[in-house]
């Protein structure tokens, strides 16, 4: 019998109705009383919830040590994982995941909910229950039919490190430019095997060394000069991300190209993501860009924001420095870019 644990972080999805009306966490031990669809799921069940539920709003580097120590933990006792996880920041959570999952054999499927489940219209029963139903799915030869970390929200299976969260109010709160997606739910549940990742390089290894010191400046028109600077030359970051115009466009000012070379030139990387969802960074195509190329700033190709933030903190908490960071990043490690 296929094993399946599935993990309660918080969020909205784990949320009932209290006696005075207010929504609260209900007790997973229960779970099967709010779903009793799950007994249909063909694998047997095992549940763990976090000790203290944390909204995804107030999520940190350090709960995402924590899940990827519950899957390694507990590898060798189930076939796959189910995380429960609140909406806002699950793209940075399943992006963290699937660069500090090396080698991940084994689906790690996140999914949560626009409505608690207690609510009468509430998206979460179809999300948990499919959910479960991917992380269990096998293929004809007998293997994990999605071995790698995923986003399963509104009939959709989105690749975890390139999926964003763009709506706030829709059930369909979801979207993947720049890849498409793994699975869709219908009458039938349709994978399509082609789209998935399969990393054959060895044994599991988690990475938990996390890089903090990293920020994120977004260019607007007007920004100040002196925040550009404090942002590039304070603080010793190891990394600052260059939330850059178009195909990975910036102002064409020496004194901007002074304060990055400076930064580069104190071990920082500096690192180009475009603010637009789809295609990507291009620095050569334009005038404003191709300054910054030759600046030595990496691009981060068509990567999304979440897992370009995730993928520096995982490489520069390994250990990776100066050009060694730079190669290793241009890499797809895990389905993250097109290169």
């Amino acid at each position: 019998m296929i094993k399946i644990l599935l993990i309660y972080t918080g969020g909205t999805i784990g949320m009932v109705r209290g006696e005075s009306g207010e929504l609260q966490p209900f007790n997973f031990d229960s779970l099967l009383e709010q779903v009793p669809e799950l007994k249909q799921v063909p694998c047997e069940i095992d549940t763990f919830s976090f000790e203290q539920p944390v909204d995804s709003s107030v999520m940190k580097p350090s709960h995402w040590v924590q899940m990827a120590e519950i899957v390694r933990d507990r590898y060798n006792d189930y076939d796959g994982f189910v995380i429960l996880h609140g909406s806002d920041t699950m793209a940075y959570t399943s992006s963290a995941l699937s660069f500090m999952l090396e080698n991940l054999r084994k689906p790690v499927i996140l999914t949560g909910a626009q409505l608690p489940i207690g609510m009468l219209r509430s998206d979460a029963r179809e999300n948990i229950l499919t959910a479960m139903e991917i992380a269990s799915a096998r293929t004809s030869e007998g293997e994990p039919a999605v071995p790698e970390v995923a986003i399963y929200f509104e009939y959709t299976l989105f690749r975890g490190n390139r999926v964003y969260k763009y709506s706030s109010q829709s059930f369909d709160a979801y979207d993947s430019p720049n890849y498409p997606f793994l699975a869709e739910s219908g009458v039938d549940l349709q994978i399509y095997h082609d789209r998935i990742l399969h990393q054959d390089n060895g044994q599991l290894s988690v990475h938990t060394n996390l890089e903090t010191n990293i920020t994120l400046l977004h260019f607007y028109p007007g920004l100040d000069r002196d925040v550009i600077e404090h942002t590039l030359l304070r603080g010793n970051r190891k990394a600052v991300i260059l939330h850059t115009f178009g195909a990975g466009n910036a102002p064409m000012e020496s004194w901007l190209d002074d304060a990055i070379r400076e930064a580069i030139a104190n071990g920082t990387q500096i690192i180009n993501v475009t603010q637009c969802r789809a295609g990507g960074v291009d620095q050569w195509k334009y005038a404003a860009g191709a300054h910054l190329a030759r600046l030595g700033v990496i691009s981060a190709g068509d990567m999304t924001l979440e897992s370009t933030l995730t993928k520096a903190m995982v490489l520069l908490g390994e250990g990776w420095e100066g050009s060694e960071f730079r190669i290793k990043f241009e890499q797809s490690l895990c389905g993250e870019r097109s290169n």
